[in-house]
């Protein structure tokens, strides 16, 4: 667990080891085994034999993560009171041996780790970029619970503190070194240790700034500016997160109570707010989604089994447009080789200076090295003939929306791929089963669904096709986790899943509209309910054409159990009558620039086709109504098995078209509604406004699937 030695200048070496795990994880485990190693040092110390103490890892991550099953099921806030104290005084303890103490660190260190490390007197780091750094808590709904928002606070100013602490990113070593939560780079292991030596040798003071003057605070009770500066970021704050998010609060709390009083009582009051913060549903629901469902999805529980791992080294891509090049971006940046072919060697130069301009972008935000830069350009070839393609593993055609075109050019680059290479599709409607049928191996085909922009989302819907194998699914799942993606498994069904749930939304939104609602307010309770984006915009952005389409293709599919949604008349006064069409003729619900197509302002005349008659007295209802709709189409698509399992439905909603992620994701909003007052809502909405609010009756079964999230609701 933890290897101890001592070298002639009586300076000890505390190596992190946890026995059968391949990472170093902060848990119970590891505080109970530092008490007894820490009152040795002391005993050390007190001896004349202890000059300063270097922690450090043997394993390739220095220390990760926090107790969070542990948090999870404990639902009192005395407890999780008394659990960060505990953790607080560990930290304590270990800063103040008496002697100077350095975290030495040789691997990744997140979380509860990184606060362990900020416990120390200097924290000196191997500049490889591969190592991550931060606390990235709020991420989960959390904040940090150990001292370290506090620590931060007196390190770096209560502004610095509150970004590195809600900004939710995690930093390479210099990214940290420039914003001040490492204290040196060094170029490697040896160069690590002999730093560290150094620096313990040439200390005389080895206690922490806030231990200099005991009672001392951060600034001075009267600071002027310091107060306007909280009301400021408390301002910023709220119009960010809408008061959604109660950790951002919480965070902001603590550092803004923590000013004025001395450390130890500054640590107690982050105590007290992580104990609170804990009682949330906000908080229960995104620990759920993004730590047990996203690691449920990780650990291949949806990939199918008994296929070996599936190595790609050489990715081709048809289409050298926005979804494409940021296709070539991830699969870059993920050391693999990349071929794009476009109808011109032009089109695709056009493409890699874009490509060239977004590595630089990084480059200077320090998110990638020089050399990193240098080999992914390399490793990117442009053509304008398909026999390029020849040794390609898997190639994805990213062209526009139509049938034929996308047929076309996958017909002409089979030609030229062996039998076991992988065909994949990025199309939005078009069936992969037709697609497929198409092609000369119908069973190495899929849709590779990603989400604009591709180097950003973090998610990718695999469409597996009824002619599809499963061992071009379990395939596809490597090739996604390979370029950093979470991959969700779909059955090839109309909208398949993100579009088809996300469709409901736009429509509710254009059905408002019809209702005599003001645009506006459509779009900013959207925003209020959590949205990513307002109805009217999402449907701009897609096309009218496009979300009229999937409201076919429902028709189709239904037949005659099918019923007309109300909002297909709005669109087509759109479309036939105002020949607005939506963003890519810069033209729909809102005005665009001519050159960039560049979002400007609700378009003027909307009142004189939707004249507006209703105000802002169902501001409560129409926010439910823009939810409710997402989680009842996602029900029914786990009802007609187009995906498998709830955690895939949380994240690809979240991920996907920006459900609200501090309610978990469209199942896990039921749970935090509570199932029984959701029901009798829906209920209310279908006798109003008709079916589309009829609950599936498969609600039951979905959440008896999900046990942990019946933790959060009255379900």
């Amino acid at each position: 667990m933890i290897q101890y030695k001592k070298d002639i200048d009586h300076i000890a070496v505390l190596n992190l080891d946890m026995k059968d795990r391949t990472v170093n994880i902060f848990n119970h485990e590891i505080v109970n085994a530092f008490v007894p190693v820490v009152e040795h040092l002391k005993k050390e110390k007190e001896k004349g034999k202890l000059k300063g103490i270097i922690l450090t890892s043997s394993k390739k991550t220095f220390l990760t993560g926090g107790d969070l099953d542990y948090l999870m099921q404990n639902n009192e806030p005395k407890d999780i009171f008394n659990y960060s104290q505990k953790v607080q005084k560990f930290f304590r303890d270990l800063e103040n041996p008496g002697v100077p103490v350095v975290a030495a660190i040789n691997g990744s260190v997140l979380g509860s780790g990184f606060e362990l490390a900020l416990a120390c007197h200097k924290r000196i780091v191997v500049d490889d970029p591969k190592i991550k750094i931060g606390l990235p808590e709020v991420n989960l709904g959390l904040m940090t619970g150990g001292g370290a928002s506090i620590r931060l606070l007196w390190l770096l100013g209560i502004e610095k503190a509150y970004e590195v602490l809600t900004s939710k990113k995690i930093y390479n070593p210099k990214q940290a070194y420039e914003c001040g939560i490492v204290d040196e780079l060094v170029s490697d292991e040896d160069q690590m240790m002999e730093a560290a030596r150094r620096w313990i040798l040439e200390q005389k003071e080895s206690k922490r700034i806030w231990d200099l003057i005991p009672g001392s605070s951060p600034i001075e009770k009267n600071n002027i500016n310091t107060l306007r500066l909280v009301q400021q970021m408390t301002a910023r704050s709220m119009k960010d997160n809408q008061g959604n998010f109660p950790a951002f609060s919480a965070i902001l709390n603590t550092l803004a109570e923590g000013l004025y009083v001395d450390f130890d009582t500054a640590c107690k009051i982050e105590s007290r707010y992580f104990a609170e913060l804990l009682q949330t549903k906000e908080c229960k629901n995104m620990m759920k989604t993004f730590w047990f469902d996203l690691n449920k999805i990780k650990n291949n529980d949806m990939r199918p089994k008994g296929y070996g791992k599936f190595r790609p080294k050489k990715v081709g891509i048809i289409g050298a447009g926005n979804m494409g090049s940021g296709i070539a971006i991830s699969c870059l940046l993920n050391g693999l080789n990349v071929v794009m072919k476009d109808v011109s060697k032009s089109v695709v130069l056009m493409s890699k200076e874009y490509i060239g301009n977004r590595f630089l972008e990084m480059l200077q935000q320090n998110k990638i090295t020089k050399a990193v830069q240098e080999s992914a350009l390399a490793n990117f070839t442009s053509t304008d003939d398909a026999k390029d393609f020849k040794d390609c593993d898997i190639v994805i055609e990213a062209v526009f929306e139509n049938k034929n075109v996308k047929v076309n050019v996958t017909k002409e680059a089979e030609i030229y791929l062996d039998q076991y290479a992988i065909l994949g599709t990025n199309t939005v409607s078009i069936s992969i089963t037709e697609l497929g049928a198409q092609t000369q191996r119908p069973e190495n085909f899929i849709g590779l669904h990603f989400f604009s922009p591709v180097e950003d989302v973090p998610l990718c819907e695999v469409v597996k096709g009824k002619l599809t194998s499963d061992e071009t699914v379990a395939r596809a799942f490597d090739f996604v986790k390979k370029i950093k993606k979470t991959p969700i498994l779909i059955k090839d069904n109309w909208g398949f899943f993100s579009s088809r749930v996300q469709n409901t939304f736009i429509l509710e939104g254009v059905q408002m509209l019809q209702e005599g609602y003001p645009a506006a307010l459509i779009e900013n309770l959207a925003y209020q309910a959590g949205m990513r984006k307002g109805a009217l915009a999402l449907a701009d952005t897609l096309s009218l054409n496009l979300v009229l389409n999937y409201e076919q293709q429902a028709a189709k599919h239904y037949g005659p159990k099918y019923i007309a949604h109300p909002a297909v008349t709005p669109l087509k006064i759109m479309i036939e009558e105002a020949k607005r069409p939506g963003r890519p003729s810069k033209s729909g619900f809102y005005d665009y620039d001519s050159q960039n197509a560049e979002r400007l302002k609700l378009w003027e005349n909307l009142t004189d086709h939707f004249p507006m008659s209703r105000g802002t007295e169902d501001n409560e209802e129409l926010k439910e109504r823009l939810l409710f709709v997402q989680v009842l189409e996602a029900l029914w698509v786990l009802y007609e098995g187009v995906v498998k399992s709830v955690p895939e439905a949380n994240l690809g909603s979240i991920y996907g078209w920006g459900f609200p992620s501090f309610r978990g994701g469209v199942i896990q909003y039921i749970c935090d509604y509570g199932k029984e007052a959701f029901v009798a809502k829906c209920k209310q909405l279908e006798k109003v406004h008709g079916p589309r609010f009829k609950v599936p009756s498969n609600i039951d079964k979905v959440l008896d699937d999900t046990p942990k999230g019946k933790l959060q609701g009255k379900a």
